[in-house]
């Protein structure tokens, strides 16, 4: 049973040819939300004036 003469062959070809390609645009958006990411985690690190603050750990035992 044909519907409109399209073969179940290219039916599936074509649905696979599409789930490929969704497929690759959400790679491709994962992609840019990590590259987004990964340049809002790299802030400069800022460094004291003074050096000797943070040098030293109190321990109290």
């Amino acid at each position: 049973m044909d519907i409109s003469g399209a073969s179940s062959s290219s039916v599936s070809s074509t649905l696979e040819i599409k789930s490929l390609q969704l497929a690759k645009s959400q790679q491709k958006i994962e992609g840019q939300a990590t590259l987004e990411l990964l340049e809002a985690a790299a802030s400069p690190k800022t460094s004291s004036s003074n050096p000797s603050i943070g040098s030293n750990i109190n321990t109290f035992v």
